[in-house]
């Protein structure tokens, strides 16, 4: 995915100052508030492609298939993949710390 410009260093998810962000290089932004945040669970399916991918406000971003997390967005975020708006209901993405981020979004947490 490097050679897409889709590195780890332009690639996180942080939670600061009660909101919610998430970039994946110049494929995918989303910012939005943490009270948003309706369930957050780790992901148990397998995916079997990595980068940005979504359709009708479900987008999966990931540059592993180990890590997952699902989180449930409700009202759906604004968001950008690449220069196109978006809207995101469900976002599913790959991090080292799948636990940690489940616990860090506060939010009722379904097995």
């Amino acid at each position: 995915m490097s050679i897409l410009g889709l590195t780890p260093r332009g690639s996180w998810v942080e939670l600061e100052d009660g909101v919610l962000r998430a970039r994946m290089g110049w494929a995918f932004s989303l910012e939005c508030p943490l009270e948003t945040v309706r369930f957050a669970q780790r992901e148990t399916r397998r995916v079997w492609s990595w980068g940005v991918h979504g359709w009708r406000g479900k987008w999966l971003v990931n540059g592993s298939s180990s890590g997952l997390v699902r989180i449930d967005l409700s009202p759906p975020a604004s968001a950008r993949s690449g220069p196109v708006p978006i809207r995101v209901r469900e976002l599913t993405v790959s991090v080292d710390d799948p636990d940690g981020l489940v616990a860090a979004l506060g939010a009722p947490v379904r097995a």
